[in-house]
């Protein structure tokens, strides 16, 4: 291994630190500098490459270069610099050190080499992560943040035990294909599933990215889901259990974003649905399916990224996100509305656009692979998608009615970082080539078939018929403030009463055995007293005559026992 082939966390941990330090235009500098260094650093890192280091006599890889980690890599050096020129303008030392150790966390685990170096740089996404939260100091964002914090440590510790077991039966802490084998193969895979906001445990996702910073929310949204999709990627090809997973998760999210009003919270939710194609990819296992899930993350992480920038320079520039106080916003931000265009078309997969390149790779491995269901339930994800985040995000924010509200574009920097994103839609749409020699296996797939392009073409069409005959006809839910009840309610607000009952009632039941202990309890010491205290029977000076008498009554029946 060459000196400058370092591990990249190195350079994001150090500018980090660094970032606590400086201020102004040196900290600024060294944030550009820093993903710029790193990425030459990991391109001339030839592929096979890796740190090893004895640790309890175990090998742990600290950094390992292949295929599958190289493209997370560079993935995830776009996503750090994207999201670094957005928030330039910031002049906050605690958000920007931590989205720096949070990408540098990002990268430590998709290059690590065993389980336990995995293991500390999954601690670290969480402990780093939950600072972009907290940084927008308001109530809401502190206990959003403590109850991201908690479920993402729960995380942890289920991969920590599952770890623990693995390396007494396999006796290696390698970190290859792992598989639904004995108890560590389930506890791996739900901390691998929790982080990818899996049913019933993606609500850390919709509770706390809307409630970070418009730019805290750009970093979150590119690093955490997708570690998590590289682990289920590396530990759990082929697993069928995940189709089905998957399948769900691209459709239960579209009935949430279709009614949710705050616009950031819209576009989590359609990260999950987003996520689903990525796992389902991952569970049908084949050379197309996985080039599929890891294309379309690629992908996700840049238009996704996108269209949270677009939503966060209009918090930013109104101070308001929810649909029902937006509209009319083209009149005075017409480059931003473009660019949260252009991130539309490209999450609905229209030809030409990133997102249709990527997402019809794992659709037709469904259709390979004897999953005509599951395909079914893609398309009709597919067509959902383009109604809660291609139609509903643009329109509402920009079109739907005329708000009021007159602002200006946001600051340079920001509109730079979204117009280097959408270039990137764009070009990958047209130039599907450029992806495709990264991705893990050689397939020789080609998107632009004329089946495909006419099948999609017709999809959104439809789709965006149903949509404007559903607003004609007032049938639309129309975006009403609103609190809508998920997954979240079962720990936010049923186990709080369920155990404040419980409690109430322990203390009842404590209180009433208790007060029943004391009153026995006062019986016997009055018993006692009655009985042998000063004036009691027992201590009563008796006459030696009644002595006498209890002696011989004593005595006779003695001799009756002795004699029966």
């Amino acid at each position: 291994m060459m000196p400058i082939e370092l591990p990249p966390f190195l350079f994001f941990f150090l500018a980090g630190a660094l970032a606590l330090l400086l201020n102004g235009t040196p900290r600024a500098v060294l944030m550009l500098l820093i993903p710029v260094v790193s990425a030459v650093n990991l391109w001339l890192t030839p592929a096979g490459s890796y740190w090893q280091i004895s640790f309890l006599d175990f090998q742990l890889i600290i950094h390992q270069v292949d295929r599958l980690s190289i493209l997370f890599g560079y993935l995830f050096h776009i996503a750090a610099l994207i999201a670094i020129i957005y928030s330039l303008h910031v002049r906050d030392r605690m958000q920007q050190g931590a989205a720096l150790f949070y990408a540098g966390s990002a990268l430590g685990a998709v290059f690590a080499g065993d389980l336990l170096t995995l293991f500390v740089f999954w601690e670290l996404l969480a402990l780093t992560s939950v600072f972009l939260v907290w940084a927008r100091r308001s109530e809401r964002s502190y206990r959003a943040g403590m109850r991201y914090l908690i479920i993402q440590v729960l995380s942890g510790l289920l991969l920590l035990g599952g770890i623990i077991l693995y390396s007494r039966q396999a006796e290696s802490l390698s970190f290859g294909e792992i598989g639904l084998q004995g108890v560590y193969g389930w506890l791996i895979f739900l901390a691998f599933g929790i982080k990818c906001a899996f049913p019933f445990f993606h609500n850390w996702l919709t509770d706390a990215y809307p409630e970070s910073t418009p730019t805290g929310t750009v970093f979150l949204s590119a690093f955490t889901t997708k570690v998590a999709v590289y682990a289920l990627a590396r530990g759990y090809p082929g697993t069928e259990l995940l189709v089905y997973i998957g399948a769900a998760m691209t459709c239960f999210p579209i009935f949430y974003a279709v009614i949710e009003n705050d616009l950031r919270r819209v576009l989590a939710y359609s990260l999950i649905n987003q996520l689903g194609f990525m796992v389902v990819g991952v569970g049908i296992g084949t050379a197309l399916s996985i080039n599929g899930a890891v294309a379309h993350a690629f992908t996700d992480v840049i238009f996704k990224g996108l269209l949270f920038m677009s939503m966060g320079a209009v918090l930013h520039m109104t101070g308001r996100i929810n649909g029902s106080e937006l509209g009319g916003l083209y009149k005075s931000m017409p480059k931003t509305t473009v660019l949260c265009i252009i991130g539309a078309a490209s999450i609905s997969a229209f030809p030409l656009f990133s997102g249709f390149v990527s997402k019809s790779m794992v659709m037709s491995a469904a259709l390979e692979n004897d999953y005509p269901w599951i395909w079914l339930m893609l398309l009709f994800a597919s067509a959902g998608v383009f109604h809660h985040a291609g139609i509903k995000i643009p329109y509402f924010a920009f079109f739907a009615h005329d708000s009021g509200i007159r602002t200006s574009e946001p600051p340079a920097n920001m509109l730079l970082a979204m117009t280097i994103a959408a270039a990137l839609c764009i070009t990958i749409g047209v130039f599907p080539e450029v992806l495709y020699q990264l991705l893990p296996y050689d397939t020789g797939y080609n998107p632009y078939d004329a089946t495909h392009v006419l099948a999609q073409t017709q999809l959104l069409c439809f789709s965006a018929l149903a949509f404007v005959w559903l607003n004609m006809r007032h049938m639309y839910p129309p975006e009403l403030p609103s609190v809508n009840l998920d997954a979240e309610w079962t720990y936010r607000r049923l186990a709080p009463a369920a155990l404040a009952r419980v409690t109430g009632a322990v203390i009842a039941v404590n209180g009433a055995v208790r007060a029943t202990a004391k009153s026995l309890f006062d019986w016997v010491v009055d018993y006692i007293t009655r009985h042998h205290g000063p004036q009691g029977i027992l201590a009563r000076t008796w006459p030696t005559g009644s002595v006498v008498i209890w002696v011989v009554l004593l005595l006779v029946l003695y001799l009756s026992l002795s004699l029966y």
